[in-house]
């Protein structure tokens, strides 16, 4: 695809639905007992494999208009006819092994060539503590992996990476596990299953320290069904945000954008930048905090540091944050993001070599990497490497360059944004 050149951005939005919020969302549905309907949910690839999988295993599910209405099983899943297909998606790969330790039956998780090369074994060896089953290859640190679930019992667990799947995990197999289950992390890691878990009425101790977060969870708990809503997924919103920053002139609303602490770490991060934001009507849904941004372009852009510290809070949104330092005035860094490499794509090398081909100058580390800033970016063909993310940054990169900027495998990203270039076309004016 090749990428037309922006005049102004003009207009509001409200971008797709959280997909961490929305993956969880089905999954405490399809576990509690009862009904539990979820307004406005993201509809993507990622999470249709969710909730295939979640049907796979006996799970009632129906879909009216903007809602998706699942009866629960109170934990009582049947075992699957059929391999488990979890695509691309880990979170649902990851979290779903959790879940499938908790039954007394045998199944197999796989998932596409790209997630059948991403680690696995950061969830199946805590879960193998509490007395789970799982095999698979490499010692089932690659999918597929087969799963014999059953009888768990609780431990404490130091989740290094800070991994809010693998804490997730934990968690809902701790639900059924005897005793107590704690997880402790060096730095809180997105804590949407936390909030969730009391939304269906689950009891949690967390205690934050200085040196590490604590929350515990005592096993033979049941979730009732409930009503979840929603809130716009903040890495989503985050291309567009980038993309006013950047515009040369105009000025963009974005509607009820998630701001939970634990992820809103690119908005703290751009406005040291110099971005100018301003926050609206700020509230809660569903134990979730959110407000309307609004987006103007800025001035000039200072260059940042990231620290390991603050990776978790900005993650996903690194490719993106990558873009607006190649823009900034001066060298801006990224450390302690080595999970990068584990994502759909080896996101360092993506970020590296398209900026590179794009005229910047960057310097890779193994954990991150050093981008100094520069005012004009050279056209270039971007490779994807069939990463949604990649690709939504690198396209606004392009919608900024006077040269022909091409996309390779733009429909990629509907695993997360399948109406991403219908969206960009409704809030931008063309030269």
């Amino acid at each position: 695809m090749q990428i037309p050149k922006i005049k102004r951005v003009k207009g509001e939005l409200r971008v797709p639905s959280d997909k961490s919020i929305t993956h969880r969302a089905f999954i405490l549905g399809a576990l509690a007992s009862g009904e539990t309907v979820v307004y406005n949910p993201l509809i993507s690839e990622d999470t249709k494999a969710t909730l295939s999988i979640l049907k796979a295993l006996g799970t009632q599910v129906k879909t009216q208009g903007n809602t998706v209405v699942l009866e629960g099983t109170n934990y009582s899943f049947r075992e699957p006819e059929d391999v488990l297909d979890a695509r691309n998606s880990g979170t649902t790969a990851r979290i779903m092994t959790g879940v499938l330790s908790t039954q007394p039956f045998f199944s197999v998780i796989t998932g596409d060539e790209s997630l059948r090369s991403r680690p696995m074994l950061r969830v199946v060896e805590p879960l193998r503590q509490m007395g789970a089953s799982i095999d698979g290859r490499e010692d089932a640190n690659r999918l597929p992996v087969s799963i014999r679930g059953g009888e768990l019992k609780g431990i404490s667990y130091f989740n290094k990476k800070a991994s809010a799947q693998v804490k997730t995990a934990l968690l809902l197999a701790g639900l059924r596990a005897e005793g107590m289950t704690e997880v402790l992390e060096p730095y809180l890691s997105r804590d949407h299953t936390e909030r969730m878990l009391k939304l269906f009425g689950a009891r949690l101790i967390t205690v934050p320290e200085e040196k590490a977060h604590i929350v515990k969870i005592k096993g033979g708990q049941e979730l009732t069904g409930t009503e979840v809503h929603c809130p716009a997924d903040p890495s989503s919103a985050a291309y567009f945000v980038a993309l006013a920053t950047l515009a040369p002139e105009g000025e963009l609303l974005l509607k009820e954008v998630l701001l939970n602490p634990t992820r809103d770490g690119f908005y703290r991060k751009i406005i040291q930048m110099g971005a100018d934001l301003s926050f609206n009507d700020v509230r809660e849904i569903s134990n979730e905090p959110v407000a309307d941004i609004t987006v103007r372009p800025a001035k000039t852009l200072k260059p940042v540091s990231v620290k390991p510290e603050e990776v978790p809070s900005l993650i996903d949104e690194l490719p993106i944050l990558a873009v607006l330092m190649a823009f900034a005035d001066g060298v801006s860094e990224v450390r302690g993001a080595k999970e990068l490499r584990y994502k759909e794509s080896d996101r360092i090398r993506a970020i590296v070599e398209n900026l590179r081909r794009m005229g910047v100058e960057v310097e890779e580390f193994e954990d991150g990497f050093a981008i100094k800033g520069t005012k004009k970016l050279r056209g270039a063909k971007i490779e994807t490497f069939g990463d949604h993310r990649i690709a939504m940054a690198f396209t606004i990169a392009g919608l900024l360059t006077d040269e022909e900027v091409i996309i390779d495998r733009p429909e990629c990203v509907s695993v997360s944004y399948p109406n991403f270039w219908e969206d960009l076309m409704r809030v931008v004016e063309l030269r």
